[in-house]
């Protein structure tokens, strides 16, 4: 089977890591969140892994770095969200420091990518 060029990525691995711990986890969300929080955290996850894909699929260097910068900022997101989770109580404190942690790993991998790639121009 072939390897696709963003699945050797560290930083995608973590990404993919990081949103199968959200989906566990805002299972236990609130149903009448199903459409609100939920959702809104389980679409920006996967939107850092996506971008990060995306951006191994483009040839000019700007336009990785687009993606990256695309997946920061979604990842940004997710933990703008994940605060208000806490503040209303649907995570509790050990589980949203352990997120905030590979949260902040993960958004020091992404800013290397980025950097990286820029640094071709």
């Amino acid at each position: 089977m072939h390897t696709y060029p963003f699945e050797k990525l560290e930083a995608w691995k973590a990404a993919r890591e990081l949103s199968v711990k959200l989906y566990q986890l805002t299972a236990k969300f609130p149903g009448d969140e199903k459409y609100g929080i939920t959702q809104q955290l389980r679409r920006a996850v996967i939107s850092v892994a996506s971008n990060m894909s995306e951006g191994t699929g483009r040839y000019a260097p700007k336009d990785q770095g687009h993606f990256y910068s695309m997946s920061y900022g979604s990842l940004m997101e997710v933990l703008n969200q994940l605060i208000i989770s806490k503040d209303l109580n649907f995570i509790c404190t050990a589980d949203y420091e352990e997120l905030r942690k590979s949260i902040e790993s993960l958004s020091a991998m992404i800013t290397g990518l980025r950097k990286h790639t820029l640094s071709k121009l």
